[in-house]
């Protein structure tokens, strides 16, 4: 049987968000009401739905109002990703992505989201703690750090009658911070401290509140519902992302938080030394899979293993090669080779993404969906 498949540049983006390729239709047109009370948009629903687990977007595509703050806030390109896909998913609680659309956030700008993560001591609306001339920097470490690193913002749009959609729904993400960065002199050494976890809740909790009762203040947000998730980044040396770790939502026209409700999700990188059961048979078969492909190809530099858990089980696989390969037949026959060490060294029921790359870039990718008898292979530029 021929396990191997191979497939066009054009469609891998489709096959990683979803398993199958839906049929395009005419896109159709719809008037988008706006907060404004007389002032009417054109826009698009696209027709095409990749996966019942992702939302449509609206075209023309709409920028976040607070765009860019992001990248500068978050401490690692992986967290900056999690913090945003982590509240989509957390969004599917309350927004079905088979009945809303998604519209990245329009309400909160930069000069308010920079006003909410400042200290109260510098602004009025600071969410973070405020501090005295008199505190040293080791004080302020110990007992005021920066908790609320950055406000992610998603905005939700339902359709409410013949050619018209509506905001009816926001989700808000607060990344906190894990780690508290410091310096005791200008352009000294920097220090770390740790946050413990339960002072990280609370406080997130706190602020998590204050948002809700602001943003209701806001032109067009007092009555839609309100979802908040609490995302723990983790430090600027990790490379894996952190997770959200709770959330809530809040009904139409409220400005209380009733409750929360935990997450448990938690990125793993591999091989670990962890002994935790939860990990120990995926380690075993990702040192498998590392110890044959070292057999035959050694021109590599290391093999590096993501997994994502959700309620304690693993639910993917993404695994990074770092090659040093400059032949092309070279690269087909290395591709080849792993991507049978995939299918045989991992459980049928585990997806699992391989992506091999140059100093010239991305070389290859395999993807084993959950299930599948085939694995999915690309070479770039072939």
């Amino acid at each position: 049987m021929n396990r191997l498949r191979w497939i066009p540049a054009m469609v891998v983006t489709a096959m990683l968000a979803g398993c199958s390729l839906p049929s395009l239709t005419k896109d159709s047109k719809v008037v988008q009401s706006t907060n404004s009370k007389d002032k009417e948009e054109t826009t698009i629903i696209p027709s095409m739905q990749i996966d019942n687990q992702y939302y449509r977007t609206l075209l023309p595509y709409k920028e976040s109002a607070s765009r860019g703050l992001i990248v500068s806030n978050i401490n690692t390109k992986y967290d900056v990703k999690e913090a945003e896909s982590g509240l989509l998913r957390l969004s599917q609680q309350a927004f079905d992505p088979d009945k809303y659309f998604f519209q990245e956030g329009q309400y909160l700008d930069k000069n308010t989201v920079n006003s909410w993560l400042a200290r109260s001591s510098q602004d009025p609306a600071g969410l973070n703690p405020k501090t005295t001339k008199n505190m040293s920097p080791t004080e302020r470490a110990k007992t005021a750090p920066i908790y609320l690193a950055h406000i992610v913002e998603q905005n939700y749009l339902q359709e409410t009658g013949k050619n018209k959609v509506k905001l009816a729904g926001v989700s808000i993400g607060l990344a906190l911070n894990s780690v508290y960065y410091y310096q005791k002199e200008q352009y000294g050494a920097t220090y770390e401290e740790d946050i413990p976890q339960a002072e990280l809740e609370a406080q997130g909790k706190k602020i998590a509140s204050q948002v809700v009762k602001r943003l209701r203040q806001i032109d067009g947000l007092s009555e839609v519902p309100i979802t908040v998730g609490l995302f723990k980044q983790q430090s600027r040396s990790a490379i894996v992302p952190g997770t959200y770790f709770a959330y809530t939502n809040v009904d139409q026209g409220s400005a209380q938080i009733k409750d929360w409700k935990k997450v448990n999700e938690e990125y793993v990188l591999f091989p670990t030394s962890e002994s935790n059961n939860k990990y120990r048979d995926i380690n075993e078969n990702f040192n498998y899979f590392k110890q044959d492909i070292d057999k035959y190809f050694s021109n590599y530099t290391n093999i590096i293993g993501t997994g994502f858990y959700q309620n304690d089980k693993i639910q993917k696989l993404e695994i990074q090669i770092p090659i040093k390969f400059y032949g092309s037949s070279e690269i087909i026959g290395f591709t080849q080779y792993m991507a049978g060490e995939v299918m045989d060294q991992f459980p049928k029921g585990l997806q699992v993404e391989v992506n091999v790359t140059s100093i010239n870039g991305p070389e290859a990718l395999v993807v084993k969906k959950a299930n599948t008898d085939e694995p999915y292979i690309h070479i770039y530029n072939d």
